[in-house]
């Protein structure tokens, strides 16, 4: 008897996902052994305190699952961080709540406070785990395009990108991919516009310590009248270098957090418990000074980048945070952005990602992104084999 499959189909959203370009280009990069610019890997070496703490917490027995919003430890040192770091107070028990990477965070952020249908401001160019959480909870992401390649927010596309249906503005800053710093000026109309309008403000500021020439981060919590309606994402994944520990985190207002808490635990249920106590220990016991050098590395790093890119005609959009360059491809042969990046990778062994990848539909097709998060020595092979495209 024949048997009926009809209900056998995959959802109405899986069709239109397909696999991010991100890591498309980082499994053809391996295949060909060439260097990956391509994917915020961040492969620099791990403080010690860090691993260290994160061992003898195994040896211990920190194996099992934790309280939902973290260890006591770990939020308890976030807590002092914010206040330290960010000019933002706020309780480890009961405004401070761990998650599986700051990817975590937007994500049980979004379950817990928005509705299907409901619009989300975002800046173009986005980061496409952004847009594509936001597609995935069948919400409608609404992009804004900044300036390009000065990446200025341009007010007057804000404000009429804002309907009845808005909810929120999602803020990445620094910015990936463009490296975008979002001043003072630009923090404090956005936030006009969300008290005046009743919106959330989701902040993704996971590479906060990363930022040069003297550029000042800021966070969108800290402004007048932002604190309860402003839910800062975070992580130490950049910054120590542990982008496979998941070790993320946010900080809310107490009347959202328990809801933001219980969708993480039924997704995620929890960050992994001894990575949470190495990650304590590297926000207790690390010196001011471990963020300034560390600044001042990338800083170098991007310059490093930046000047190759420069000698093959490549002109670089500098950034003034993160660890991410977005240059013109035009030179290039191919058709599209995604053409152009595979044109590179087999001429130069370097993958770099299509800037399409982070633009809405015609965005991007002259830019590729390449990410300067490298070991210093296959950062400057990188470049050296950039510059034989001369």
């Amino acid at each position: 008897m024949a048997t009926a499959t009809t209900k056998l189909q995959l959802s109405q959203i899986a069709p239109h996902v397909v696999q991010s370009e991100i890591r498309s280009m980082s499994v053809e990069c391996d295949r060909l052994g060439g260097v990956n610019l391509a994917q915020g890997i961040c492969d620099t070496e791990v403080p010690s305190p860090v691993v260290d703490r994160a061992i003898s917490a195994i040896h211990e027995g920190h194996n099992i699952y934790t309280r939902l919003d973290g260890v006591a430890v770990l939020r308890q040192a976030i807590a002092k961080k914010l206040a330290r770091d960010n000019g933002i107070e706020a309780d480890p028990e009961g405004e401070v709540l761990v998650t599986s990477g700051a990817t975590g965070g937007l994500y049980a952020t979004a379950l817990a406070l928005l509705n299907p249908g409901d619009e989300v401001v975002l800046f173009e160019p986005f980061y496409g785990y952004h847009l594509n959480t936001l597609l995935a909870l069948r919400m409608k992401p609404v992009a804004v395009p900044l300036a390009t390649h000065t990446w200025e927010l341009d007010l007057d596309r804000l404000r009429a990108s804002i309907t009845p249906k808005t909810r929120a503005i999602i803020v990445n800053t620094p910015s990936n991919p463009c490296g975008k710093v979002f001043s003072r000026k630009e923090l404090e109309a956005i936030a006009e516009l969300a008290i005046e309008h009743d919106l959330f403000v989701f902040t993704d500021e996971i590479y906060e310590y990363f930022v040069f020439d003297g550029t000042e981060h800021i966070s969108p919590a800290s402004l007048p009248g932002m604190k309860e309606r402003t839910i800062t994402i975070s992580g130490l994944s950049k910054t120590f270098s542990i982008t496979g520990w998941r070790v993320g985190y946010l900080a809310a207002d107490r009347k959202w957090t328990g809801a933001i808490g219980y969708f993480h635990d039924l997704t995620y249920v929890c960050s992994p418990s001894a990575f949470q106590y190495g990650a304590a220990a590297g926000l207790l016991e690390l010196p001011r000074t471990y963020y300034e050098s560390m600044s001042g590395e990338y800083q170098a790093k991007r310059d490093l980048l930046c000047s190759a890119l420069t000698d093959i005609g490549m002109t670089p959009s500098v950034p003034t945070g993160a660890y991410y360059v977005l240059a013109d491809a035009s030179r290039l042969p191919g058709a599209n952005a995604k053409e152009r990046a595979r044109f590179l990778l087999r001429e130069t062994s370097v993958a770099a990602v299509a800037g399409t990848a982070f633009f809405t539909e015609g965005g991007g097709e002259n830019l590729l992104r390449f990410c300067f998060a490298k070991r210093e020595h296959d950062l400057q092979r990188a470049c050296d084999l950039l510059r034989s495209l001369k």
